[in-house]
C-alpha cells in the first residue's frame, strides 16, 4: 500500500515537472515570436530622432503620436482600410460559403464523374499561383476590371483548399442524419443551413481565419492589378508610404501597428474554433 502511495506521488511529481519544463520551453518560444512585434509597437510611439539616435532603447523615453498622427493625417490611410476591408470580408464570406455549400455537394452527393471533378480540383492545388498571374491579369484587364478591388475580389470566391478543408469534415457527419432529415422533410439546402453548417463550425472558424489572413497580407496581387494611389490596400500601401516616408520610421511603424490590429481581432474573435478544428483532426 505504501508503496503505492511512493509510486503515485513519484509520478505526479514527474507529470509536474514535465508541465514545466513544457511550459517554459512554451513561454520562450512565444517571447521570441512577441518581442519583434512589440519592438515595432514600441517605436511608433517613438520621436525620429529618437529611433535614429539612440534605436536600442526597447521601450520610448519620450511619449510621442507623431508616426500615428502623419499616418492618418498625411495619407488616405482609411481609403486603404476601406479597400482591404471590403476585399477581406468579400472573400471570407464567399469562400466560407463556397467551399462549404461544395464540399457539402462532394461529400453528401454522388453524380457521375464526382470523384474525376474532386481529384482535378486538388489538382489545381498543385498549381503555381505565378503560374496562372500573367493569363488573370490580362483575362481581368480584358473585363475592364484593371485597377479596381473587384479584380482582387472576383477571382478569390473559390478555394480549392476550402472545398477540401469541409469535404473532409463533412465526410465525418454519419449519412443516418442526412437520411433522418429528408424523411422529416427537409430539402438539400436546410440540411446544409441547419445541419451541416452548426456541425463544422470548427471547419468554419479555421478556414475563415485562413482566408482572412491570405487575403488581408496579400501584395503581389493588388502590386499587379492596381495602379492608383486611392485603391491601395493596407499591404501595398505600406510599402508604398515606407517609400514615401524612408526618414520617418515612427510613421512607418505606426502604419504597420495598426495594419496588425483588424488580424489579431478576428483571430482572438475565432481562436476557439480554429484550435477546436486542430484538436478534431485527429479523431477520424
Amino acid at each position: 500500500m505504501a508503496g503505492n502511495k511512493y509510486k503515485k506521488k513519484y509520478h505526479m511529481t514527474k507529470d509536474r515537472w514535465v508541465r514545466l519544463v513544457l511550459f517554459s520551453i512554451l513561454m520562450t518560444i512565444s517571447v521570441v515570436f512577441i518581442i519583434p512585434y512589440f519592438w515595432m509597437l514600441s517605436n511608433s510611439f517613438k520621436g525620429t530622432k529618437e529611433l535614429l539616435m539612440d534605436p536600442k532603447h526597447l521601450l520610448p523615453v519620450k511619449f510621442t503620436l507623431d508616426g500615428y498622427k502623419k499616418v492618418l493625417l498625411d495619407a488616405p490611410f482609411f481609403s486603404w482600410l476601406r479597400n482591404s476591408l471590403i476585399i477581406t470580408i468579400s472573400n471570407t464570406l464567399a469562400v466560407l460559403f463556397t467551399s462549404s455549400i461544395v464540399g457539402f455537394v462532394f461529400s453528401k452527393f454522388k453524380f457521375r464523374f464526382s470523384n474525376f471533378l474532386f481529384w482535378l480540383l486538388l489538382a489545381s492545388m498543385m498549381i503555381p499561383g505565378q503560374v496562372t498571374m500573367i493569363p488573370s491579369f490580362i483575362l481581368l484587364s480584358a473585363l475592364g476590371f484593371y485597377n479596381s478591388i473587384s479584380a482582387l475580389i472576383i477571382p478569390a470566391f473559390v478555394s480549392a483548399f476550402g472545398i477540401f478543408l469541409c469535404r473532409q469534415f463533412i465526410d465525418e457527419i454519419p449519412r443516418e442524419i442526412i437520411e433522418s432529415a429528408k424523411i422529416e422533410g427537409a430539402n438539400s439546402f436546410q440540411i446544409y443551413w441547419k445541419i451541416i453548417l452548426p456541425m463544422i463550425q470548427p471547419c468554419i472558424g479555421a478556414l475563415a481565419i485562413f482566408t482572412f489572413l491570405a487575403n488581408w497580407n496579400e501584395y503581389l496581387g493588388p502590386l499587379i492589378m492596381l495602379s492608383s494611389v486611392e485603391n491601395m490596400t493596407l499591404p501595398l500601401a505600406l510599402s508604398y508610404f515606407n517609400s514615401m516616408h524612408t526618414t520617418n520610421m515612427s510613421a512607418t511603424m505606426a502604419a504597420s501597428s495598426m495594419i496588425m490590429v483588424p488580424v489579431t481581432l478576428v483571430f482572438l474573435a475565432l481562436q476557439k474554433y480554429f484550435i477546436k478544428g486542430i484538436a478534431m483532426t485527429g479523431m477520424k
